[in-house]
């Protein structure tokens, strides 16, 4: 990938994968609102909000960080297959962006449940922030295995110094 190809798609995958960080954050920090209130529009509000933040931020961000690292790794010399923290940062990706996408229609399901409920009992929805608080920790393993490239070659990449 020539040099200035390569610069603005590791412009646009660390613009997509911080931006996939900050929108989890977000996502949390609406969650624990509606879990902790006990109004009932602030909780009918924060599953809007968060059903609205996870398919249409991140969502988007988490596909578009997937695409746009498969293409950093597979166009510069680490390799898809080369360096142990490029698997691992690809596996754990993947793993969250497959969690991401099947736990997204039970949150459309509960801020259904939260717009059409009645009066009492929204604050007994409370709320699942496991999901979204062990993906913040996977996407910040992630985020590390990225910035320090710790060392180790595969057999692939053992094989291409040769």
């Amino acid at each position: 990938m020539p040099s200035g190809l390569r610069k603005a798609m590791l412009a646009v995958h660390l613009t997509v994968s911080v931006g996939w960080i900050g929108a989890v954050i977000v996502y949390l920090a609406l969650g624990l609102t509606a879990v902790n209130s006990s109004d009932d529009a602030t909780i009918r509000g924060m599953w809007a909000a968060m059903d609205s933040t996870g398919w249409y931020a991140i969502v988007p961000l988490a596909l578009a960080a997937l695409l746009t690292g498969v293409i950093m790794a597979v166009g510069t010399p680490w390799g898809l297959f080369r360096h142990y923290w490029v698997i691992i940062s690809l596996v754990l990706t993947l793993i969250a962006v497959a969690v991401l996408l099947l736990h997204m229609p039970a949150v459309t399901a509960t801020a259904e449940l939260a717009r059409t409920s009645s009066g009492d009992g929204l604050a007994a929805l409370g709320g699942d922030l496991a999901h979204p608080a062990i993906g913040l920790v996977v996407l910040l393993v992630v985020e590390v295995l990225n910035v320090y490239k710790p060392r180790g070659t595969t057999r692939a990449g053992a094989v291409d110094r040769r």
